[in-house]
């Protein structure tokens, strides 16, 4: 069996490394293409397996500039990426092995198994979508334009993280901290010059925890101005990006970028995916608007963008006498990681065992997975905040569990990162209940790739999931975080290791959907300003002007004219969700269908968990989610579900 790979990265010699892997892969390629009767033995799986060595070689870089950003690593990310981003899009454009595939699909097809037949079909359309089949200048310029557009997104997203990591604010009155968890405080606070000092910053345990409970309304004004205007040099990037991309989706024959992207997912049309998110706003608005009745009723003063969180705590005590502070000794992270690993092990009937291995940081762990008593892949953790990271929480896969051209088994590997509260020697990283949800979610996306049981290395775990259908498994975990049974498995208090009493159980349980139809419209607002802003060409104040139409029906609190969303939208611009935001919602729909299966058999002694496990999460990509979401449940997803699980009637 393949060892997992030790964690090393040269940052000396990177670029070199890469450029001679590259072009051995170029040597290796010409001789497959020589080859006089290519077979998917001797020619489709040399050439998958390839690319999966070069991604065992390239993620720790893109990983390390992630969760430990430094000077270095960004020059060398940013020499390599051009050279990694030609060679993939000469690699696409390729039309001998486009022609070479075609030809083995046609010719091996009914004895192919319906995994390699999808990674053969998924590699054609692949091949057509990156214009194999184009003339030579088209090829020339759609390979430009790939190679600006990683550079783009890099710039986008480095400078969220310098914006992020230049600001801080000082507050010298005490009286101005008053109000926020002790926690929080103690993160904030510094001696100078004699003076006790908070310093507060835009990264988000920071930033939230004012937001949340910070009583000063200038203070809070300030840090969320200071959070939407963040980056104005991307309002550019963001221009060419747009520009490059509609000009792309032209010469591969769509209409606009929307339609390239449609292409791959689930979604039949643009107006499948506009219909969808209309319905849903509609559907919103009238308890979004009471909610916001509900919240304004507790101040006399018009409620601005910068105040809702603060007033929403406020309004969530008053509703249900829960304040999250009092939670937060329950939410021991590592507590919540064991526990959270013990539900998986009675759901699914996996464990995890913690491993020593040499790490990136001194933070990060590491643990094998077990199915069943079986080795089956390994995971990679880095749960807290630091400056060196990038914000948010997500999952990067790392190897992909097959079969290698020898008939050997290779392990899964995936890392899940988050910003959770730093710990230290004095404080332990005590969570809020939304990092809980984080946790579960990201972890959700990790169980799907390294439970795969895919001989394909293309179509295992994430590999060959349609976007749109993503979100579905760690949207389907992230739900039983606030289950009663799965609770009382880690909501332990740290000092007196008592489970969290039924009463705060069952406050959190009913505060779950707590403004949840006005945060169905925020989001939906990002899908919709996404999705429309793909569908044509924006450029200029249209930008603006097309998120200030569409917030006509989806912002009921009115946006501040500084306030420069867009800027900051790293999911779209910084990462691979561009025209494909809907694909939170319309995957949601997927795993609220599940999640209340599993919830009224009982969770634990749930038959459908486990046609979960071994449908869903096992058969990675090997075959369209709506293949495989009917094979689950018999039937077509049902979207009340969804508005059921969001407590919108």
């Amino acid at each position: 069996m393949s060892q997992f790979l030790k964690f090393e990265c040269n940052l000396d010699t990177f670029v070199n490394d890469l450029e001679q892997k590259l072009n051995a892969n170029e040597k290796k390629i010409t001789q497959l293409l020589a080859l006089e009767e290519k077979t998917y033995a001797n020619f489709v799986k040399p050439l998958e397996m390839m690319e999966e060595y070069l991604e065992h070689f390239f993620t720790p870089l893109s990983h390390l500039n992630s969760v430990n950003n430094s000077e270095k690593t960004q020059e060398v990310y940013t020499q390599s990426l051009p050279i990694i981003t030609e060679y993939s899009t000469k690699l696409s454009q390729n039309l001998a092995i486009y022609t070479a595939y075609k030809t083995i699909f046609s010719n091996e097809k009914h004895s192919l198994s319906l995994e390699q037949q999808r990674v053969l079909e998924l590699n054609i359309q692949n091949f057509e979508l990156s214009g194999a089949h184009l003339e030579k200048e088209t090829k020339a310029r759609l390979q430009e334009i790939n190679i600006k557009l990683s550079g783009l997104s890099n710039d986008f997203s480095q400078n969220l993280i310098n914006a992020n990591n230049a600001f801080e604010y000082i507050i010298e009155n005490k009286a101005d901290v008053e109000g926020l968890p002790s926690s929080d405080i103690q993160a904030a606070v510094f001696e100078e010059d004699g003076i006790t000092k908070y310093k507060f910053t835009l990264q988000m345990p920071s930033y939230i925890a004012y937001m949340t409970y910070g009583k000063n309304e200038k203070i809070r004004e300030t840090l969320y101005k200071a959070y939407v205007t963040r980056a104005p040099e991307n309002a550019s990037i963001i221009e060419e990006i747009l520009r490059l991309k509609n000009e792309m989706s032209q010469l591969l024959g769509f209409e606009n970028f929307a339609q390239y992207s449609l292409a791959s997912k689930m979604a039949e049309d643009e107006a499948s995916v506009i219909n969808f998110l209309e319905e849903l706003i509609k559907n919103s608005q009238a308890q979004a608007k009471n909610e916001l009745k509900e919240l304004q009723a507790i101040t006399s003063k018009e409620i601005q963008s910068f105040d809702s969180a603060y007033y929403a705590e406020i309004l969530k005590k008053a509703q249900y006498d829960i304040d999250e502070e009092e939670y937060r000794p329950y939410f021991e992270q590592q507590s919540v990681l064991n526990g959270m690993f013990h539900f998986l092990e009675k759901l699914f009937a996996i464990h995890f065992e913690k491993v020593e291995t040499t790490l990136w940081d001194a933070k990060a762990s590491a643990y094998d997975v077990f199915v069943e008593g079986r080795l089956s892949a390994r995971l990679y953790l880095d749960l807290e905040a630091r400056d060196s990271k990038r914000g948010g929480a997500w999952m990067h896969n790392w190897q992909a569990h097959c079969t290698d051209e020898q008939g050997e088994e290779q392990f899964a590997s995936a890392f899940v990162v988050c910003n959770f509260p730093a710990s230290t020697q004095e404080n332990p990283s005590l969570l809020r209940h939304d990092d809980v949800v984080t946790l579960f979610h990201e972890m959700g996306h990790a169980i799907h790739h390294l439970l795969s049981r895919v001989a394909e290395n293309e179509v295992s775990g994430v590999n060959g999931v349609e976007w749109d259908a993503v979100e579905f498994p760690s949207q389907f975990l992230e739900n039983f975080a606030y289950e009663p049974q799965v609770l009382k498995l880690f909501a332990l208090h740290h000092q007196t290791g008592e489970v969290l009493p039924q009463s705060m159980i069952e406050k959190l349980v009913k505060s779950k959907n707590f403004l949840s139809a006005m945060g169905m419209l925020r989001q939906l607002e990002f899908s919709m300003f996404d999705f429309k802003l793909h569908s044509k060409l924006y450029q200029g104040e249209t930008v603006q002007e097309l998120l200030n139409e569409i917030r006509k029906t989806t912002a009921l609190i009115k946006t501040p004219e500084y306030n420069k969303f867009q800027n900051g939208f790293a999911h779209i611009f910084g990462g691979g969700y561009a025209a494909g935001y809907y694909s939170y919602k319309w995957a949601e729909v997927l795993s609220a269908d599940a999640f209340y299966a599993v919830v009224d058999e009982g969770i634990f002694h749930s038959e459908t968990a486990k046609k979960y496990r071994d449908i869903i999460l096992s058969q990675g990509g090997s075959q369209s989610m709506q293949v495989l979401f009917e094979s689950l449940m018999g039937r077509e997803a049902n979207v009340k579900q969804l508005l059921r699980l969001n407590g919108i009637k």
